[in-house]
């Protein structure tokens, strides 16, 4: 079923709305104001928790509701409700026309062309028994205890979502999208000894369930858990000090996610708040860098059709050989810094305003072989996974933290390392890359970006790299 078909059923067919009513009370709502929507939401969730042999928590949600904007200069008014009825639209209408102030505006011009779906409208959530889904997990357990006799403790979960979203303006402007989601996570616990140390892995993203419950993807999910935690188990204490930093491919790009693709939001650049505010066409990378930022990959778990405000998703280039092109745009941002949007505005739910924020974002392949770039490192350190980190958007400075990292020494990988952090400045790092591989990966469909309390699923991704002289911390004396 098309999306727009589906999303009529949804909002208007079940919910007893008429539309073309619906479509007045927008336009009566938005009279005057430069820009705004309606958004509508019905989703459906479910979680499977199994924890040390035994199913610990089993839910299931539906929510739906509406969320309606009026933009005025720099200001909005939002409101929101999970009542869909004529009537708590208009209620809404008559909170958000306060942001006008008596005065009246033009309504900036819509999107100017029409979506490419990315997903059928299928719904992961009912195509397989609930049964099926407890099963996996308890293989999972079996699986990773049959593996390696030191398991001590094995966590699973499977969770998955149905999200339809319509949009509506006051132009009379419908758009639909249909948004899967499914996401498996593997946690196991080694013992040796005295000690114990974590494996973990994930995997997902706009799929159906058959995407992660084939028995390749489920096991590989186990294997990846317990090789981190037997890495961990014979790592050794990090140095500290100033060195070169070998980042692998993949999930470490989330590292370029924090502390390049923040600063590159619209709004903290409309507010001269980020490091890279008012430096388009100037050299923020080092020659080389190229950073992309694409919603419209199937089935990535960061890609959306179009975004929460109706604009049609796209690939936009950020960072150009080293040079900075542009910046994630919502429709408010974009209009008051006089470009286009991009197709970044998102929400969490319709309890929510839109703001900037990234879809997947990456760093494209370099020509070099990974292992020459490990090869050209006399002494460093070689971070394949991260765990937390913080960044400041206004200097750029930030703190992570490998999950897995090792030693290199005369260009060979050596032991494992544990408490590792990598300190730095986002724009100045950037520029110290200085040999980039040509093996881009993707992350595995884990990531959720936070920004202004708001969460979204995201992607990340890069090629191997090479950043000389970063400041690692670490735990040896």
């Amino acid at each position: 079923m098309p999306h727009s078909a589906m999303a009529h059923e949804l909002f208007f067919d079940r919910a007893g709305l008429d539309e073309a009513a619906v479509r007045r009370l927008v336009e009566d709502a938005l009279a005057g104001a430069e820009d705004g929507e309606l958004f509508l939401e019905y989703r459906q969730s479910e979680t499977v928790v199994l924890d040390d042999r035994q199913i610990k928590s089993a839910s299931f949600d539906t929510a739906q509701g509406f969320g309606l904007r009026a933009v005025m200069g720099e200001a909005h008014a939002y409101a929101h409700a999970t009542e869909l009825t004529p009537e708590a639209i208009r209620r809404a209408g008559e909170t958000v026309r306060a942001v006008r102030g008596g005065r009246s505006g033009h309504l900036a011009q819509g999107p100017h062309r029409l979506a490419r779906p990315l997903y059928t409208s299928l719904n992961p959530l009912g195509l397989v028994p609930f049964e099926d889904k407890v099963r996996l997990l308890e293989e999972i357990d079996a699986h990773a205890r049959a593996r390696d006799p030191r398991v001590r403790q094995v966590s699973a979960s499977l969770s998955g979502a149905w999200q339809a979203v319509c949009i509506i303006r006051p132009d009379g402007m419908l758009a639909a999208d249909i948004r899967p989601m499914v996401r498996l996570n593997v946690s196991v616990v080694l013992a040796e000894g005295e000690r114990m140390e974590t494996g973990g892995h994930g995997l997902g993203g706009r799929i159906t369930y058959g995407g992660v419950m084939a028995p390749a993807d489920w096991r590989h999910a186990v294997d990846e858990a317990l090789r981190q935690a037997e890495v961990n188990l014979a790592s050794i204490p990090a140095p500290a000090g100033e060195m070169t930093v070998v980042l692998g491919p993949g999930w470490p790009g989330v590292m370029l996610h924090e502390a390049v693709g923040h600063g590159l939001e619209g709004d903290f650049n409309r507010k001269l708040t980020s490091a890279f505010a008012g430096k388009i066409g100037q050299r923020v990378a080092a020659p080389g860098v190229t950073v992309i930022d694409d919603g419209t990959l199937p089935d990535r778990r960061g890609s959306i059709s179009i975004d929460d405000e109706g604009t049609p998703s796209s690939r936009t280039v950020l960072i150009e050989d080293g040079i900075l092109v542009g910046y994630l745009q919502d429709r408010m941002n974009a209009r008051l810094m006089g470009v286009a949007p991009t197709g970044n505005g998102r929400r969490q739910s319709y309890a929510h305003a839109p703001i900037p924020r990234m879809t997947n974002t990456f760093m494209l392949a370099g020509g070099k072989d990974p292992g020459e770039i490990i090869a050209s490192v006399g002494k460093g350190i070689y971070a394949v996974n991260f765990g937390g980190g913080q960044v400041d958007i206004t200097s750029g400075k930030f703190v992570f933290s490998a999950s897995e990292a090792y030693l290199i020494e005369n260009g060979r990988i050596g032991p494992a390392v544990k408490g590792a952090t990598l300190i730095g400045n986002g724009p100045d790092a950037m520029t110290r890359v200085s040999m980039i591989g040509n093996d881009l990966e993707l992350d595995p469909g884990i990531g959720t970006c936070g920004k202004d309390g708001q969460g979204v699923p995201v992607g990340v991704g890069q090629p191997t790299l090479r950043m000389d002289g970063l400041t690692v911390g670490g735990t040896a004396t």
